[in-house]
């Protein structure tokens, strides 16, 4: 007689989705994380693709650094996946443009798109206030004033932008909250009450807030939509279930990017491969 609601576990779901390699996605999820120091807004403004796998791993030594400040009292680097570099760098912002990142803390994405704007402006926005706080600070931190008179911290529900602001943003960057893997393998407690209803559930905010990133963003803009997940329905997933529902508004735009590999729809880099992330990411343009 067969068990009924028999809870899958978190291994017993990830092997199904990755059966040749889990073992080693696994490992490499728990493994300490590659990081990048880059130093913004000044000489190297970004580092090249080719120089990151170069950067030093992640270690208690490189987090305790002590950060310089210059003469405009901005710290000297700021640590990140170079993943996540990888990612944000993919909006190509144009001079003038209106940039919208929906969900921008902890502020490592807003950074490279801070450094790209030329007469533009950005929306950093962050629902939860203790997030923004932060955010509020790494742009203090590091965004000459200059620049930073052009950067507005908002603190609205994303879900409710293509509502209120539609067709307002050329450039829309999507870092949506997800499963994040890697943190529940390292909590306890997060592991433990880990289900599979808990991907499906954030796929459905992801869709939510894809959908009003589509309306917020004007007619030939470009949204890049980006997860840290290994779950295919918070990636693929929520671009098919776009294209399956609004498929006349918007096209995907699918490039060879480094570190990255090709899925049906976007680009993904997991760990055991290149050394970095997971992140996914899938650009978009309106219609």
């Amino acid at each position: 007689m067969k068990q009924k609601n028999k809870k899958l576990s978190f291994d017993d779901y990830y092997t199904e989705i990755y059966p040749d390699n889990w073992k080693e996605v696994k490992e490499a999820l728990l493994a300490a994380e590659n990081q990048m120091i880059r130093a913004c807004f000044d000489a190297p403004a970004a580092q090249t693709s080719e120089k990151i796998l170069d950067f030093p791993k992640f270690s208690a030594e490189l987090a305790s650094l002590p950060h310089k400040r210059d003469k405009k009292n901005l710290k000297n680097y700021y640590v990140m996946d170079p993943a996540s570099f990888i990612c944000a760098s993919q909006l190509n912002i144009s001079p003038g443009d209106k940039v919208l990142d929906m969900c921008a803390a902890p502020g490592g994405k807003t950074l490279i798109l801070a450094e790209s704007l030329a007469g533009g402006e950005l929306w950093s926005n962050e629902i939860s206030p203790t997030r923004r706080d932060r955010l509020k600070q790494v742009i203090i931190d590091y965004v000459p004033k200059d620049i930073r008179e052009n950067v507005f911290i908002k603190g609205k529900d994303g879900l409710k932008y293509g509502i209120n602001f539609p067709e307002e943003f050329d450039k829309i960057l999507l870092d949506a909250p997800c499963s994040s893997e890697r943190h529940v393998l390292k909590d306890p407690k997060e592991l433990e009450s880990w289900g599979p209803k808990r991907t499906k559930k954030l796929a459905g905010i992801q869709y939510g807030l894809l959908c009003s990133a589509l309306l917020a963003c004007k007619s030939g803009g470009e949204i890049v939509y980006s997860t840290c997940s290994l779950s295919p329905l918070e990636n693929d997933g929520v671009i098919e279930k776009l294209l399956s529902k609004k498929g006349d508004q918007v096209e995907v735009i699918l490039n060879d990017v480094e570190f990255f590999e090709k899925t049906k729809f976007g680009n993904i880099s997991l760990p055991h491969q290149f050394g970095i992330g997971p992140i996914y990411f899938c650009k978009l343009k309106k219609i």
